[in-house]
């Protein structure tokens, strides 16, 4: 029986064309003739997605999950076993220097460290309480939950919502990582924002928010006629590289982000040019706020609206080392030791923007077909490390979702008294992208790239769509 051809090998395998028309239309004028994308599989609930990623593994026990117990059994040894955690210092059951309340008509609890998110978007929240991790170190830990798998290689959700998705824009890239204040990669590196094997033009951009130029050398630097004859010299190289490669999508890749590139020159400057934006939105993020990470991440979480706006497909968000002496640069939030000095300085740094973009989404109507995910890469224990800190916990730890066709103001699963380990509805990271490429129109089991022989997808063999969370 002859192998089944899936749409997507067969617009793999018929895109020769597309690389001419690529680059015919490299020097022409704005209105070029649009390119096919990919479609979705059903109806979509979102368009587009911003990653909220807070690298270092936010404490569930002092944001989103509050566990009464453990002020009751404070100091005491842990009535139950205890796993091998990262460093095996461990101490005391440690309750949470954090008091929390319920907000909204919701009722949904959290704690003191996020009272903007709390004021304003709590019915608004689906708080995953039963999230869980492979992998309790942070370079995997990222990776995993970036991607899917604990190593690098492989595509990062972005390139794949790109991938089966394509661009509505195409003077900007399909998936963008924002970055300011000095924030730099979660430990990984820039790999966690990789394109893997899928074709080049699905790999992130990265624009420093906060920079004279977003992306480096972004400004011509030379006249407008030598650049084009510069660009008519690599058409007619490639072009004609093109038809003695027919069909390789790499060549293609390589022919769109020349494209892209070009366009970005006028596109980028524009972007990230504020001017336009009023007193009173840029009051609302912070961005006159005189802490500087809190100012810088205000100006990420401004410029995410700014590019869903745009039609970006998906969006990621850099926290920023608040060099306090706990916590470290590509984790910042991360807090061995002082974890209330820690937390409470990362919480104050994203929580004002964040509760902005969310209001400043739905002002414009934009959070109804835009996915807000906010997650670590794993939670903290119920015991200390040391005297003040948490070791890493991937057993339960908590994320939130919304907008996009989520139901807010709602709990999903839970952790055990004590926010150790899940016990009602664990849930994967293979579950929660199903579920977002789910709202996006696309099934997960679906969309597949063939590499090495095999069929790989996001959620690689697993994953159900969190249905309970749908609105």
């Amino acid at each position: 029986m002859p192998p089944t051809l899936t749409r997507r090998d067969m617009l793999r395998r018929c895109s020769t064309g597309f690389g001419y028309l690529a680059l015919s239309g490299l020097l022409a004028q704005k209105g070029y003739a649009a390119l096919r994308t990919p479609a979705p599989d059903f109806k979509p609930r979102a368009k587009n997605v911003i990653f909220l990623y807070m690298s270092g593994g936010v404490s569930h026990l002092d944001s989103f999950d509050p566990k009464p117990l453990l002020a009751k059994l404070a100091g005491q040894p842990m009535p139950v076993k205890v796993e091998r955690t990262m460093f095996n210092k461990n101490g005391q059951i440690f309750p949470s220097p954090f008091e929390f309340r319920n907000y909204g008509a919701s009722g949904l609890p959290i704690s003191s460290m996020f009272p903007k998110i709390a004021a304003t978007c709590a019915d608004d929240l689906a708080v995953i309480r039963s999230m869980t991790s492979k992998v309790n170190e942070h370079a995997q830990g990222n990776y995993f939950f970036h991607t899917g798998f604990p190593t690098m290689g492989h595509p990062s959700a972005g390139a794949w919502i790109n991938y089966g998705l394509g661009s509505t824009n195409h003077d900007l890239p399909g998936f963008v990582v924002l970055q300011s204040g000095g924030a730099i990669a979660p430990h990984g590196g820039i790999g966690l924002f990789s394109n893997g094997y899928l074709p080049a033009q699905h790999q992130a951009s990265i624009l420093n928010a906060d920079a004279a130029d977003a992306v480096p050398n972004i400004r011509p630097r030379e006249p407008d006629a030598v650049q084009r004859g510069r660009l008519d010299f690599v058409r007619a190289a490639d072009t004609d590289f093109l038809g003695r490669a027919a069909g390789d999508a790499q060549v293609e890749a390589a022919v769109r982000n020349y494209e892209t590139a070009y366009r970005m020159q006028s596109a980028v400057p524009e972007l990230v040019n504020l001017s336009g934006e009023s007193t009173a939105t840029k009051t609302l993020y912070g961005l006159d706020d005189p802490h500087p990470q809190k100012a810088a991440y205000a100006r990420q979480c401004l410029l995410a609206r700014r590019l869903i706006e745009r039609g970006v497909r998906f969006v990621e968000l850099s926290c920023i080392n608040e060099k306090i002496g706990a916590g470290n640069a590509p984790n910042p939030w991360d807090q061995h030791g002082d974890l209330h000095r820690g937390h409470a300085a990362m919480a104050h740094q994203v929580d004002q923007p964040i509760a902005a973009l969310m209001t400043d989404l739905k002002q414009r109507g934009l959070l109804d077909e835009t996915l807000v995910i906010w997650a670590g890469e794993f939670g903290r224990t119920p015991f200390s490390q040391g005297s003040n800190g948490r070791d890493h916990n991937p057993y339960g730890f908590s994320i939130w979702l919304a907008g996009g066709g989520v139901k807010g103001g709602t709990i999903y699963g839970a952790t055990d008294d004590l926010g150790y380990h899940v016990v009602d509805k664990p849930t994967t990271v293979y579950d929660l992208w199903a579920t977002v490429l789910h709202l996006l129109g696309l099934d997960h089991t679906n969309l597949t790239y063939l590499s090495g022989g095999r069929n790989f997808r996001l959620t690689d063999v697993h994953g159900e769509v969190i249905r309970d969370l749908l609105a």
